[in-house]
């Protein structure tokens, strides 16, 4: 018994030294790049092909093969992935999740370049470097660890003599954490970058050299076993070697131990899985329960670009899919694959293209659907009894849409690479604790509906099931549905805010992933009228995925493209070559982030002839003689050659304001000279033109050389209406951090309607293309239409909020009223405590203690899109808009998912902002700040909020930009909505706040009204 005990333990040392390796060089990649390399397996594979090459099949010595391996192959690998892959994702920022997408389209090209050379088939004869005495291995393992934890060894504490250590160590933190900083700082970040990749690609050669002879050696079964020890590195939190090395071992030594245990009864199969599987269930655990190692959610722009439909796109499709209908034999055999394969990644439309959440298990769902499929029709599925195959089809997409919540819960607290980390578990969990169990598949066959049995009457029916999933997919990418899942995709925390139901949102995007799965799998099962477990491994959903990704996620045509292009060319070609074309366009996502539509359109358009006529100079005189040239205008300068008028280019994304010329029909309005007096960027005063009753004499306050504006209709005279709640009037006269050219707050009775601001150049200036706007400013007054409902008057309350991070205290007992009809502003310095007291108040965080009341209600515990629901509504400092989506579609969003149940909520905030003209039907991509900041707002008033929180709402704006948006905030308060700013620009402050608090050190210091705070307490 101990003799067994001791070998068995042995076993397991020589796994694990594996997998220590196999950590190792994780972390190390990680640590020097920031990249968990998917491609780690494919390495360790394509490695070990080349050793035996060497080797077996050219008669090279061992030592020389593994020598020209290990130290020149393996590091050149990653090499040329840092220099042709990585970097230039780095260089554009380094957006973890783009990285995760070029490293699954390595793996992807490397296991289809080593079936076009290798073959698809397993080799035996591979090469025995190390002995099989595991202490040779065990040795190795822990020598390359410590040497690495010899360099990666922190700063402090360092002995004599370890400077180039340290400093090397110092220099991968720094590379990974600003890469763009470091270089500033004389770094050379690409230097630091190529060694962490050629030393994690040595560590990947040395780990499938060391498993050739062990382990099945073929282009799929050796990257997918490298894989699953990930979860050593994980557990390791991607950071401590000595975790992990401690993790691979304990996981390889139980794996073997567990192997002597021979259970009897019915859990007896699945006990001898988990005991043959436990890296599985290791990987299961790190990636479900142990906290994430990843946190940015946001695809490529390839996943979420809105790829333009070519005029007829749809009738050539509709074509080729009924093309097969004159095929016969193996062609046709081979067709009716691709609408079955066409409906799995649909899945991946809805759930990464339009929800933008990373799924790599959906083989996993396909597979199931089609083991479901085939156990119902045969009467072997427990508790149910034998159907039909097209009604065993239908129940088995009802049983698997439910186990969607395998993947949607995880995903609702975790993103970026914890969440394709969970989704790939859950996929390998499923491959090898079901597909791969006897019990579960032997004898199993699955045949086809009756009276659709031949090939051409079975194509014919999944033409109608790739209708009906292609009509279900675009029922979920439209509509209000579709708006929120697209709101999820570009910015989960303001979809949030806007109301969206985060959780249940990503739930349903899973399910409804996992539903179409299961279907497209039982289609393709019954289309091979086998369940073929192989069709479904998790290496398969990375090849879909990646596939997906690359031609346009969102699109429904570019996953029929997908489909047709992976079965067609598998069909059509040697094995491999579909994986391998898929690879070289995910490696390509960092030299072209537009994708390959775009990539096309750009290379066409260089290619494209431009002739250009020239005439000689005596065909210029003659010219010049027969033509003259007809005066032009000062005010009317000759457009370049080639270039658009300005009518036509958008204005650059920036927060100044540009003017456009005037066109040919305009009437030329002369600029009255400014006073001496007035500030850049005020108001000018009216023209010298005007007439006298236009205007109205200035109030005893206004300083001189700054214009009083003119009251709206329906506003009392602002020299006799009091501010609301402050006994202040306009005829006060303004404090020192008053801006010039400001406006007194309106009457309490001013509709909201004829608040709108009046400024000729509007919110934003002429932020707005030419052309967008409604009238002479970009916001004007609203046609008259519906009186908007007066939101119900309440108050939002912080009483004894605390936070602390650490032993750093953010709130120290804060308590803070936001009072309807009146503007509250919250300033300090920086670091103060004020954003975590918004974020407490909008309900992203939660205070450790104290209570958030909203009316008489405790809010304290619900999240933001449940706070929206009742009347809070919030903007962000930085721009919280979904960029994929039009302006009107982005205000939509708030007013759908928020507490109103108007349909006329987004027309009327639309019109309010001044977003009612053309510009409404732009993306909210690549418009100016200005005019975002006026759609981030819309957004948030179409909810009907009664109290709105407004973080940093004048940062990238002008002057004028300022003066206009102040107006607004003015109005709505006078409207009675509850307004709390936290703002830096002290000018804006005392020109709009009621009260102002002053935050200092987590506290609130000072309060009052903003003149006597901004002298007293904080301005002086």
């Amino acid at each position: 018994m101990a003799s067994l005990t001791y070998d068995l333990t042995l076993a397991g040392l020589s796994v694990g030294s594996a997998a220590a390796l196999t950590g190792t060089g994780l972390i190390v990649t990680h640590r020097a790049t920031g990249v968990l390399n998917f491609a780690h397996g494919a390495v360790a594979m394509v490695c070990a092909f080349l050793l035996r090459q060497f080797t077996v099949e050219w008669g090279w010595p061992l030592a020389l093969g593994t020598a020209v391996t290990l130290l020149l192959v393996a590091p050149a690998i990653g090499v040329a992935l840092e220099r042709f892959v990585f970097r230039p994702l780095a260089v554009l920022g380094g957006d973890p999740t783009q990285t995760l997408v070029a490293s699954i389209g390595v793996f992807v090209l490397l296991v289809g370049g080593a079936a076009l050379v290798w073959g698809t088939g397993a080799r035996a004869d591979a090469p025995t470097v190390v002995s099989a005495d595991p202490w040779g291995q065990l040795a190795v393992a822990l020598a390359l660890a410590a040497g690495v934890g010899a360099v990666l060894r922190s700063p402090k504490g360092r002995p004599p003599g370890s400077r180039r250590r340290t400093r090397f160590a110092t220099e991968l933190r720094a590379v990974v954490d600003d890469r763009p900083l470091a270089v500033l700082g004389g770094i050379d970040a690409d230097r630091v970058a190529a060694a962490g990749w050629a030393f994690g690609s040595f560590t990947a050669g040395l780990t499938g050299v060391l498993l050739a002879p062990y382990v099945r050696l073929d282009p799929y079964g050796m990257p997918l076993l490298v894989m699953e020890v990930m979860a050593v590195a994980v557990a390791a939190r991607m950071r401590s070697l000595p975790v992990a090395v401690v993790v691979a071992l304990g996981v390889a030594v139980g794996q073997s131990q567990l192997t002597r245990l021979h259970p009897a009864g019915r859990a007896e199969p699945l006990l001898q899985a988990v005991g043959a599987n436990l890296f599985v269930v290791a990987l299961l655990v790190s990636a479900l329960v142990l906290p994430g190692v990843g946190t940015r959610d946001a695809l490529p722009r390839t996943a979420t670009a809105r790829v333009a439909t070519p005029p007829g796109a749809w009738i050539v499709a509709v074509v080729l899919f009924l093309l097969p209908l004159g095929f016969a034999g193996s062609d046709l055999h081979t067709s009716v694959q691709v609408p079955a394969l066409g409906v799995v990644l649909l899945s991946l439309v809805v759930v990464t293209g339009r929800g933008g959440q990373i799924s790599l298990g959906q083989a996993a769902y396909a597979g199931l659907g089609a083991l479901f499929t085939a156990l119902l029709a045969a009467g072997r599925f427990p508790g149910l009894p034998r159907l039909p195959e097209l009604a065993a089809l239908a129940v088995a997409v009802l049983l698997v849409a439910p186990l969607g919540v395998l993947t949607g819960w995880p995903a609702i607290r975790r993103h970026g690479l914890a969440l394709a980390l969970a989704t790939f578990a859950v996929g390998v969990g499923v491959s090898r604790f079901v597909f791969a169990q006897p019990y579960a598949t032997s004898g199993l066959s699955l045949g086809r509906p009756a009276g659709f049995g031949g090939d051409r009457a079975y194509y014919v029916l999944e033409l109608g099931l790739l209708t009906a999933a292609l009509l279900a997919a675009n029922a979920l990418r439209r509509g209000r549905t579709g708006r929120a899942l697209a709101a999820l995709r570009d910015h989960e925390p303001g979809a949030s805010a806007a109301g969206v139901r985060v959780p249940a949102l990503k739930l349903t995007a899973f399910v409804a992933g996992a539903a179409l799965a299961a279907l497209g799998g039982g289609m393709l099962g019954m289309g091979l009228r086998a369940f073929d477990a192989t069709a479904y491994d998790p290496v398969r959903g990375l090849l879909w995925f990646a596939a997906v990704v690359v031609l346009g996620a969102d699109s429904v045509l570019g996953a029929l493209a997908a489909a047709a292009l992976l079965v067609g060319l598998d069909a059509g070609a040697r094995g491999g070559v579909a994986a391998a074309l898929v690879g070289v366009l995910a490696v390509l996502v960092g030299r072209f982030p537009g994708g390959p539509y775009e990539a096309l359109r750009t290379a066409a358009s260089r290619l494209r002839l431009r002739r250009e006529v020239s005439l000689t100079p005596l065909g210029s005189r003659v010219r010049r003689r027969l033509l003259p040239a007809a005066p032009r205008r000062a005010d009317h300068p000759a457009p370049l050659s080639g270039t658009p008028g300005p009518a036509v280019v958008p204005a650059p994304r920036s927060g100044r304001s540009h003017t456009t010329p005037p066109g040919p029909h305009t009437r030329p309005r002369p600029a009255p000279p400014p006073s001496p007096h007035t500030r850049p960027g005020a108001i000018p005063p009216p023209s010298p033109h005007a007439r006298p009753a236009a205007t109205p004499p200035p109030s005893p306050g206004t300083r001189q050389g700054t214009a009083a504006p003119s009251p709206l209709p329906g506003t009392p005279s602002p020299a006799t209406e009091p501010a609301p709640g402050t006994g202040r009037n306009d005829t006060t006269p303004p404090g020192p951090h008053t801006r010039p050219g400001a406006t007194p707050p309106p009457s309490p009775h001013t509709r909201r309607e004829a608040a709108a601001p009046s400024s000729p150049r509007g919110l934003t200036g002429a932020a707005v293309p030419a052309g967008h706007r409604s009238g002479p400013g970009a916001v004007s007054a609203p046609s008259a239409g519906p009186e908007p409902r007066v939101p119900l008057s309440v108050s939002l309350r912080a009483r004894g909020l605390r936070v602390g991070y650490g032993g750093f205290t953010a709130l120290d007992g804060v308590d803070l009223d936001v009072r309807p009809g009146r503007v509250t502003a919250v300033v300090g310095p920086n670091g103060a405590g004020k954003s975590t007291l918004f974020h407490c108040l909008a309900g992203t965080l939660r205070p450790s203690d104290g209570r958030v009341l909203l009316g008489g209600r405790d809010i304290t515990r619900l999240p933001a899109h449940a706070r929206t629901r009742l009347g809070v509504a919030r903007t962000f400092q930085q721009l919280a808009v979904f960029p994929s989506l039009t302006v009107a579609e982005n205000v939509r969003v708030g007013a759908e998912q928020g507490r109103t149940a108007d349909p006329e909520a987004a027309e009327r905030a639309l019109r309010l902002l001044g977003l009612d003209g053309p510009v409404r039907a732009f993306p909210a991509a690549g418009l100016p700040t200005g005019t975002l900041r006026r759609v981030e707002l819309a957004r948030a008033l179409a909810g009907s909020p009664r109290v709105l929180l407004l973080d940093e709402p004048a940062a990238g704006l002008d002057a004028p930009e300022v003066t206009a948006l102040a107006r607004v905030l003015r109005a709505l308060a006078a409207d009675g909505t509850a307004l709390l700013v936290v703002e830096h620009d002290l000018d804006l402050v005392a020109d709009l706040a009621h009260t102002v608090h002053v935050m200092v050190a987590g506290r609130i210091v000072t309060s009052g009204p903003a003149d006597h705070v901004l002298e007293r307490g904080y301005g002086g």
